[in-house]
């Protein structure tokens, strides 16, 4: 089966920037799935867009179980015979200074910011070739530039206890770019862009809702990567402004 609409996948969209972003694209026509770690949490998340009249349903997705990936690649296949977009948004903060960050403490930050990441793009990837226009938006953090933490910008949040959050976030940028220079030379996925967005400082749990800017704004950088034209950029760093320093 193929679905005759532009099928989006959104990690951690029962909440926050996530559910921001699955709302948008479906604001824009897209078939939803928004991906959750709970299914009656993410049900309870897509039972409040349909109300809005927006094409979204719910799918069990823990990104660190990968038997779990698979089976919700699976059903993308059976259902809707491939995958237009991918927003890879699910993420993990526990704050932390860097002198008391423990190995195990790092390994919980990169399964789910990172390894999480390689393995939903890798199960989808097969999906995303099917599609005329594949995007794949990897969400990121300003806090992960490592032009601006050399030069001492001032971030916003919790400078001290970030090292673990940001570190992996780094490698999220990395895998980016990598994954857009393989695409490059792979003849079938060679119209795949992909790209790395900063929502900013966004008020979400991660932050207990300090932060100035809505979930809504924060995923206005994401709606957009996830929806370029065929000449825009890919293996790109961006906000909502524009271009972010490696």
């Amino acid at each position: 089966m193929t679905s005759p609409a532009r099928v989006a996948l959104v990690t951690g969209a029962n909440k926050g920037i996530g559910k921001a972003t699955a709302r948008a694209l479906a604001q824009r026509g897209l078939t939803v799935l928004l991906g959750s770690r709970s299914l009656r949490r993410g049900e309870e998340a897509a039972h409040e867009l349909a109300w809005e009249g927006l094409p979204v349903t719910a799918l069990r997705l823990d990104v660190t179980d990968p038997a779990g990936v698979g089976a919700a690649a699976e059903h993308i296949r059976n259902e809707h015979g491939r995958l237009d977009v991918l927003v890879n948004n699910a993420g993990l903060f526990v704050g932390s200074p860097a002198v008391e960050t423990t190995p195990d403490r790092m390994r919980d930050m990169f399964d789910v910011n990172v390894f999480g990441v390689v393995t939903v793009t890798h199960a989808s990837l097969p999906l995303l070739r099917r599609s005329p226009a594949p995007r794949i938006v990897n969400v990121s953090s300003t806090t992960a530039s490592l032009t601006l933490t050399r030069d001492g910008a001032e971030l916003p949040g919790d400078a001290d206890r970030r090292f673990a959050y940001t570190s992996s976030k780094a490698a999220l940028n990395m895998l980016t770019l990598q994954y857009a220079r393989a695409f490059a030379h792979d003849p079938g996925l060679a119209h795949l862009k992909i790209n790395s967005a900063s929502p900013g400082y966004t008020a979400t749990g991660m932050n207990d809702f300090r932060a100035p800017r809505s979930a809504e704004e924060g995923a206005r950088v994401i709606v957009d990567l996830a929806t370029l034209p065929d000449d825009g950029p890919t293996g790109g760093f961006f906000d909502d402004r524009g271009p972010v320093a490696w």
